[in-house]
């Protein structure tokens, strides 16, 4: 029995977003203004027959697939809007659910820092994966459940505001977004990311 954890459709994968996402995946790299849809489900071996309901349905090209004991997760994208949500209806026929079978996020925990100290810069920068944080800046971090919400955090947060994603963690017990800027435009960022996770329909997570 598969449970389907996270299921969001991005429909513009924003610069910064896009650049993260190929230079931390092993798969087809994606780019700026593509589509992408993010599956998360449990347990984690049946990402592998997920993934062959995409690719052998559609056009669009696999970016990430991560197979962990408890959870997988995919990711696939293209220019065609309509071929990412095909794979996404590819994938829900194949597995006999519906995308309201999908969990709601759940923020699970929001921290702001202003004004941050150089010597902690340091150590977010040596675990960091995306743009470097400096001091003085304003840090967001971000634990949503499930982990696959991160990806949408991260996109809608580059959306609305000219923030620097600093990581993202889209797997795992819990997603993770670290966030840096200004004040001001960290509130921006904030208000987005609270709005698209509001907007996901589903069950309630647990």
């Amino acid at each position: 029995m598969v449970t389907l954890r996270t299921y969001v459709f991005l429909d513009v994968m924003q610069l910064q977003f896009a650049s993260f996402v190929a230079s931390t995946a092993r798969g087809y790299l994606p780019v700026a203004e593509q589509a992408s849809l993010w599956v998360e489900i449990a347990p984690g071996i049946e990402i592998n027959r997920v993934t062959d309901l995409a690719l052998k349905k559609t056009q669009v090209k696999p970016g990430v697939q991560v197979v962990e004991r408890a959870y997988g997760l995919l990711e696939v994208h293209s220019f065609d809007q309509g071929q990412v949500r095909a794979a996404g209806a590819a994938i829900l026929d194949g597995l006999g659910l519906t995308a309201e079978q999908r969990m709601k996020p759940k923020i699970i925990s929001q921290q702001v820092i202003t004004n941050l100290d150089p010597y902690q810069t340091m150590l977010i920068n040596r675990n960091r994966k995306g743009n470097m944080i400096l001091a003085g800046q304003t840090l967001y971090v971000l634990e949503v459940l499930p982990a696959g919400y991160a990806v949408l955090a991260a996109n809608e947060a580059e959306k609305a505001s000219p923030i620097s994603i600093v990581d993202i963690r889209p797997y795992g017990a819990f997603g993770r977004v670290y966030l840096a800027g200004t004040d001001s435009h960290i509130h921006e960022g904030v208000k987005a990311i609270e709005a698209a996770l509001q907007a996901i329909t589903g069950r309630e997570a647990s």
